[in-house]
């Protein structure tokens, strides 16, 4: 069962829903408005949502400063190198190569076409705390 999703907005909406499905995400839903703008849709990788839409106004994407935006969405795969593979293919900008990270796993790092941060790793946020619960 899916809790929550994650909700982004894109200038070009079309092209991020070819990056995602590159990526391996299934289009779940697509609603387009008559002047061919996405108004919502919905991808699904495993046990993830993201809903997508094009922009309703101007926004501002932070700058990459360092290896981050400092902010971004965060994929649990134990296929790290695969996906940073994939996703540059597919148009994205490498930000940081598949590396093993201090507090265990592997993670990397990239920019989607829109300028988003995505990050792709191997730990498991929350989850030793959901094993206590």
């Amino acid at each position: 069962m899916i809790s929550s999703a994650i909700y982004l907005s894109y200038r070009d909406a079309a092209s991020a829903i070819a990056w995602l499905e590159a990526l391996g995400f299934e289009t779940l839903q697509r609603q387009v408005g008559p002047d061919g703008s996405v108004l919502h849709s919905e991808l699904r990788w495993a046990d993830t949502v993201v809903m997508l839409s094009s922009y309703d106004a101007e926004y501002r994407i932070a700058p990459l400063v360092g290896s981050s935006t400092g902010a971004g969405v965060y994929l649990v795969t134990q296929d790290v190198d695969g996906m940073y593979s994939r996703a540059v293919f597919a148009g994205g900008t490498a930000v940081l190569p598949p590396t093993d990270i201090g507090w265990g796993g592997r993670r990397a790092r990239v920019l989607d076409p829109g300028g988003r941060e995505w990050s792709f790793g191997s730990y498991r946020p929350g989850e030793q705390w959901m094993a206590s619960d």
